[in-house]
């Protein structure tokens, strides 16, 4: 209505002018050439007042092909009450569309495990005696969301629907954490332990004998197990190994290899352990961004059935094609619908995931800083979350979806160890999507962050740099996208350390520097191992990511 008016006014000015105009000019030739001049003159001041209307409303083109999109559903023609054939087929398409993109982002944790799955399976190979490790630390040739290169890896999925209650023989001091398919830390008989093994789990890091009990088990359990039972068959397997000298992985590595897997029944026919070696190797292990997506959670679906989800959901899955033990076989329309919902659900999740008030809660770790953190409620102050690790409100007993999506379209993997709030315990994250002036980190600037004396960490810190679009680790031509205390980067006069990000290394600062890709938007993780109690208590705080000009 506000440009209507404006180009009502704009259209009876200029007509006035011509009038006037017209009124002092008698030869025809010369009227002609004013009533063009005037109209061009129209034109010109609309195209301006309108451009003008919409800078000062915040409105851009995609925004108004937006609204006209919206308009166009909501006044689509009906035909004595009914809709045309054409509305029904266009609402139709609408509804699919909208309710794939609804049921992607809903099963984002299972998306995200699925990709790591699918990925290394088509890679590394299945089974229950298959472990992948990443012997040589993960480099940025691993797709994965935002994998810590500082330690060596080692991930397998599992079938206790296939293969019944399994094994996992932990040697001392291993640390993992034992997930169901929506990374769920899978609850530890007793009710105090939550998915952890080693030394933040039931063994405190004596190793043992781990049971992995699929849904409903009520079978033999042998004395001096500990039981894992799963809500989900399908179980994800995350060990991490640490290291001291990264010159000499050879120990971490033989030390991760003396995990055993195998049935509870029938151990003695058990397969042989394979550890294949991952590193360096190129593999897409991120969340499934297209429309096989779709044809994974069928698969899934069929392992699961009923652990997947309740009955609406059941019944959103159901709304798109996908029930248990029916065939799943959308034909070129409905798939070409799906493969785009998949497609704009992936890229909504992105959305989510750098946005840093969440579901009305900040994740700002300090107020005067840009760092944020998926799980900064639970400080020392205030040791407990509002919300459980699977996303539920404690409070309200409901799902905070978009908490949920933030976390994993960038991360994977969560257990209280890893959260740990006691004194040289677990890890404390931060991120950074923006600079000091809250603007996207970009690959073509230089930066410089200052980390204060000091730095809080009983074990080890470190810097890692990952790609804005997909949250992998970032392809930046080094041989690892981070920089921590064992890389024993130079000290200030005061004790502090700068960490350089930018596309060229300052003069002599090369070993205190990570490389950006021109063009390429990237984000920063600081990871404190081992946090002690500055870092629990916010007193130490590292500086923002500046610019420099």
């Amino acid at each position: 209505m506000i440009m209507m008016s404006l180009y009502n006014k704009v259209v009876s000015g200029s007509l006035a002018t011509a009038g006037h105009r017209e009124r002092q000019v008698n030869e025809p030739i010369k009227r002609r050439k004013i009533m063009t001049m005037n109209t061009n003159h129209k034109l010109n001041l609309f195209a301006v007042a309108l451009v003008g209307m919409m800078a000062m409303s915040g409105l851009t083109t995609q925004t108004l092909a937006q609204e006209a999109h919206f308009k166009k559903l909501a006044n689509l023609p009906f035909s004595e009450g009914r809709p045309t054939k054409e509305t029904s087929q266009t609402l139709r398409d609408e509804l699919l569309f909208q309710r794939a993109i609804q049921t992607y982002l809903w099963a984002m944790p299972l998306i995200n495990t699925l990709g790591m799955q699918v990925g290394s399976e088509r890679t590394f190979g299945a089974g229950y005696n298959v472990l992948p490790i990443w012997k040589q630390r993960l480099n940025a040739k691993t797709l994965i969301t935002t994998p810590n290169s500082d330690l060596i890896y080692a991930m397998s999925y599992v079938d206790l629907g296939k293969d019944g209650p399994l094994v996992m023989e932990a040697p001392p001091m291993l640390q993992g954490i034992l997930m169901d398919f929506w990374q769920r830390p899978i609850p530890v008989d007793g009710g105090k332990f939550f998915g952890d093994v080693g030394l933040a789990g039931p063994d405190g890091g004596k190793g043992g004998k781990f049971l992995l009990a699929p849904p409903g088990y009520k079978g033999p359990v042998p004395e001096g197990y500990y039981v894992y039972r799963s809500g989900t068959y399908s179980v994800f397997i995350f060990l991490r190994g640490f290291y001291g000298d990264p010159k000499n992985l050879t120990p971490t590595v033989a030390h991760l290899e003396q995990t055993k897997i195998y049935p509870l029944i029938g151990a003695a026919e058990a397969k042989p352990m394979k550890f294949p070696d991952a590193s360096g190797v190129s593999v897409n292990m991120l969340p499934i961004n297209g429309g096989s997506a779709f044809d994974h959670l069928k698969l899934l679906l069929d392992r699961e059935g009923g652990n997947l989800a309740g009955p609406d959901w059941l019944g959103m899955l159901a709304a798109i094609g996908i029930i248990k033990g029916q065939p799943f076989k959308p034909d070129a329309h409905t798939r070409e619908i799906l493969d785009r919902a998949a497609k704009t659900a992936y890229k909504m999740s992105r959305v989510i995931g750098f946005e840093e008030i969440v579901g009305g809660r900040s994740y700002l770790v300090y107020p005067d800083r840009h760092w944020t953190n998926p799980v900064a409620d639970a400080t020392s102050s205030k040791p407990v979350s509002p919300l459980e690790l699977s996303g539920i409100n404690r409070a309200g007993g409901y799902l905070e979806l978009d908490a949920r999506i933030n976390f994993f379209t960038n991360y994977f993997s969560i257990s209280p160890g890893m959260l740990s709030k006691t004194p040289g315990k677990g890890a404390n994250y931060m991120i950074a999507f923006a600079d000091s002036e809250s603007k996207p980190l970009s690959g073509t600037s230089n930066y410089r962050l200052n980390l204060p004396p000091n730095i809080p960490a009983a074990n080890f810190w470190s810097v890692t740099l990952y790609e804005a679009e997909n949250s992998s680790g970032l392809a930046n031509g080094q041989p690892f996208p981070s920089l921590g205390l064992r890389d024993k980067p130079a000290l200030n006069a005061d004790g502090s350390t700068d960490v350089y990000l930018g596309p060229q290394a300052p003069a002599g600062k090369e070993g205190n520097w990570l490389a950006t890709v021109p063009g390429k938007g990237y984000f920063a993780i600081l990871r404190l191992y081992g946090p002690t109690e500055h870092a629990i208590d916010k007193s130490w705080k590292p500086g923002d990511i500046e610019k420099i000009k």
